[in-house]
């Protein structure tokens, strides 16, 4: 995939490494020579440029990008002029801005951003919902549905996955278990005949009370 980088503030720039380091094709862009100048060797390719102007944006190959990231949430008039012709006039499949408050956020939504986010508060609210669970916070996929780690209860190792009943027991599925180095997908053939040891780490699906009632066993 082709990922297109605006602005290389720190939030952006770790963006564009990481992206790179995935093996993902980044084109990472800024204002700031001295910017650019450190991170081209880190990118495919890193341009010093107005962000601004969608000529400048096009003559680059904006237009070819499957997703556009807009990283310099600071600069509130310059993000939504990111935005709006980076969605509305080189019509980027996916453009993804970081905003910094709710206004902002709003005003990017109705530009045409894909995805609008503010790093400080996700941050924030993952280590708060790390920090008050019983079990190792992952990601949430909605207000109460969350994805989480928890070591395998003493009651039920030596169980296997079909016996030990943690969807019926605890609305909860399994999707895997780390075992050492190892992750055993729950797609693995068998998967529901392994017998859980007392070191692994089960991969679990469902409401947070869920997980959480099962993590206290």
């Amino acid at each position: 995939m082709k990922f297109g980088v605006i602005g290389l503030g720190r939030f952006g720039y770790h963006v564009a490494t990481v992206l790179t380091e995935n093996g993902m094709d980044v084109l990472a862009v800024d204002s700031n020579e001295s910017i650019v100048s450190s991170i081209k060797d880190q990118v495919t390719q890193a341009i010093c440029m107005s962000v601004t102007d969608e000529a400048s944006l096009r003559n680059v190959g904006f237009q070819d990008m499957d997703v556009v990231i807009i990283a310099m949430g600071e600069n509130f008039a310059q993000s939504i002029l990111a935005t709006a012709l980076t969605k509305k006039h080189l019509h980027v499949p996916q453009v993804i801005t970081r905003a910094i408050n709710d206004i902002h956020c709003e005003i990017l939504q109705l530009v045409g951003a894909d995805r609008v986010i503010l790093p400080e508060r996700e941050i924030g609210i993952n280590l708060a919902n790390a920090l008050s669970s019983p079990f190792v916070y992952i990601t949430h996929l909605s207000k109460e549905f969350v994805i989480g780690q928890i070591d395998t209860p003493d009651q039920l190792i030596g169980q296997t996955i079909r016996e030990a009943e943690i969807l019926d027991s605890y609305q909860t599925v399994c999707i895997g278990i780390r075992r050492s180095e190892l992750f055993i997908a729950s797609t693995t053939p068998a998967f529901s005949d392994m017998r859980l040891e007392k070191e692994d780490k089960l991969i679990l699906v469902g409401e947070q009370s869920s997980l959480a009632r099962l993590a206290k066993l």
